[in-house]
């Protein structure tokens, strides 16, 4: 397509491009609009046997292979009942899927809550998931009447995610007694790669404590591996009132926790930052850029800084203070501090997301979409950073 440049004349103005997407830039700033390059659905909603595809989680291989991970809700779009646990794959970077292939599936209980983390020393991914009872539901299972508890289990795959290895409960190293509701991710962990604590797996989950009669009141924190996976247990908890999450590594070592908030005082994201690998967690902040209805969110580094690379950091969510609608894809070179690029990928419903880096520099988006509600599909978007930019940068493979 032809280039066109826009100029911004408002504070928050948004230009749309063929493929809905809308840059929001400060006043005043020549926008050259720039296609997406590429869209698939990869779950539909009602095909191969399932009511309801929902929670979104992606990763780039060593091999350049794109995993899609997903939860695949046989008879309804609620979030308990017989749900498994689906993958498929791409190797060419996400323009076309391999048929879904079950991970999990445990008959009429949920297998859910997909958090992939990849060990670079061994080349191992580790698949983070959580099952409960498919008859017991989230607000029984925090109130303690539920006829099981909400339980953590581990896969993984050492042949680039075509095998799964059978999933092992890991509960008794993971959550405190004290704990109810658990969730792993959804999104991915990381791997710790500088500092006293380099070489860490570290997942982001979140939990409910017991005797809360806060309807909102959830914690997150971090579980941790410092042996390549073999043993997990937890790192330290945020509180109050915040809830999925996702975690980023900081240029200094130290992490940011990127976390849903639900203190309706303050409609954005909460924030916390550890300077020990998530062993204990400073004061909660929010970050008023990134609005949010009460959704999950991405959050994930794509560059570090050196070798005349800029320090860049990911964001993606829907990016309304009410509804679930307009996926918007952020970009910083502060870690955070200020997010001068972003673009709108569906202007439509949309809920929750998973960014990823592909092997070509590309960025790959994962997010729930649809036109009457957000699950109606999930979608697999590629972007360049010449069109998150709009423009001020070309896409040289980070």
């Amino acid at each position: 397509m032809n280039r066109i440049a826009l100029t911004i004349s408002l504070g928050l103005v948004c230009a749309l491009t063929p493929a809905q997407g809308r840059s929001v830039e400060p006043a005043g700033y020549s926008i050259p609009i720039v296609d997406i390059s590429g869209q698939t659905d990869v779950f539909v909603s009602g095909q191969d046997g399932y009511h309801t595809y929902r929670i979104p989680a992606v990763i780039t291989t060593a091999a350049g292979t794109v995993l899609a991970f997903c939860e695949g809700r046989r008879f309804s779009r609620g979030d308990t009942g017989d749900i498994d646990l689906l993958v498929k794959r791409s190797s060419d970077g996400g323009a076309t899927w391999s048929a879904a292939q079950v991970v999990w599936d445990d008959g009429p209980n949920t297998c859910g809550n997909p958090c992939p983390v990849i060990d670079e020393t061994t080349g191992v991914i580790h698949l983070a998931m959580t099952w409960n009872r498919g008859d017991d539901n989230e607000s029984a299972i925090k109130k303690a009447t539920a006829k099981d508890t909400r339980r953590v289990f581990l896969c993984r795959s050492s042949d680039d995610g075509r095998t799964w290895s059978k999933p092992v409960e890991i509960t008794d190293t993971t959550k405190w007694s004290h704990w109810r509701w658990y969730a792993t991710g959804p999104g991915v962990g990381i791997q710790l790669t500088r500092g006293r604590h380099k070489g860490r797996l570290v997942i982001p989950c979140d939990h409910s404590l017991v005797g809360s009669a806060d309807p909102d009141g959830y914690n997150s924190h971090v579980i941790v591996s410092d042996d390549h996976g073999k043993t997990w247990r937890p790192g330290g908890t945020i509180s109050p009132k915040v809830n999925e999450c996702q975690v980023v590594e900081l240029a200094d070592g130290r992490l940011m926790m990127n976390m849903r908030n639900y203190d309706r005082t303050r409609t954005c994201r909460a924030i916390s930052i550890s300077d020990d690998g998530g062993e204990t967690w400073g004061p909660v902040y929010h970050d008023e850029t990134l609005v949010e209805p009460i959704c999950q969110a991405s959050f994930l580094r794509y560059s570090w800084p050196g070798d005349g690379r800029p320090n860049r950091v990911l964001f993606s969510n829907p990016a309304r203070t009410g509804d679930r609608r307009e996926m918007t894809v952020r970009l910083s070179y502060d870690e955070g501090r200020t997010w001068p690029a972003a673009r709108l990928l569906h202007d439509g419903p949309a809920a929750y997301s998973c960014l990823t880096v592909l092997s070509d520099g590309r960025i790959g988006c994962l997010y729930e979409a649809g036109t009457s509600h957000p699950y109606e599909r999930i979608v697999f978007t590629r972007m360049t950073l010449e069109w998150l930019t709009g423009g001020r940068e070309k896409n040289s493979g980070g």
